[in-house]
């Protein structure tokens, strides 16, 4: 599962959904045998994205928070200020990596970061992301296209979870969410969080992490196309 060049990441701050998911999905469709493997960090604007397999009636009382029906597995979730999203952009049949097994390292990885912050926390087979206690703080949701991976996992830091409300978080009524925040007496921030989050996860695919600055490329494509 190694891989000797390592994983490039890129910490793109606060973006609009749509357009982070152009341009991975554009940065997916354009790869080769040779393209690196990227993570990419991000906060998003307040949105609900609904995966492909996802039902109208898991969405209660959307209001003024934009719905997108988005190519990712599960069901509808929340994302806003506050919560880290990690996308992992692997070729995964270059490392060769299942969707099981990179839906394991996602959640081992998760569980890694949250005990370094003294929190106890447990995968659920049944029901994929992470929990502490019976509160879900983190969600996944992944696409797989030309042997490659695409979309991730979203972990709740320090945000207002009071949206959540309004859907049937993953399809699941009545499921309570937490948050790190809630967990801890450190101060805690996203972007902290997401950069320890995204080493777990390099350490789980037993590879090394290069920070990068500015934005991938795919940005461009997208803005060119």
């Amino acid at each position: 599962m190694s891989d000797s060049g390592g994983l490039a990441l890129y910490e793109l701050g606060r973006e609009a959904y749509q357009s982070v998911w152009q341009a991975m999905s554009r940065y997916t469709d354009a790869r080769d045998a040779h393209s690196p493997d990227q993570f990419w960090l991000v906060e998003h604007d307040p949105v609900f994205t609904q995966g492909r397999a996802g039902k109208s009636e898991h969405l209660l009382m959307p209001g003024d928070i934009p719905v997108v029906a988005t190519d990712r597995g599960g069901q509808v979730t929340y994302h806003g200020p506050g919560q880290v999203v990690l996308y992992p952009l692997l070729d995964v049949r270059r490392r060769g990596l299942g969707v099981r097994e990179l839906v394991t390292l996602l959640e081992e990885s998760v569980v890694d970061l949250l005990a370094d912050y003294g929190v106890a926390s447990r995968a659920c087979p049944d029901a994929p992301g992470v929990y502490v206690g019976e509160a879900k703080i983190a969600s996944l949701g992944l696409r797989i296209r030309r042997g490659c991976s695409f979309h991730g996992v979203a972990l709740n830091v320090n945000m207002d979870l009071t949206p959540f409300s309004r859907i049937n978080p993953c399809g699941y009524a009545g499921l309570s969410m937490t948050q790190l925040s809630d967990h801890t007496d450190q101060a805690v921030t996203a972007p902290e969080v997401g950069k320890a989050l995204a080493s777990c996860l390099a350490r789980r695919l037993e590879t090394s992490l290069q920070v990068c600055q500015g934005r991938p490329g795919a940005f461009a494509l997208t803005a060119s196309a």
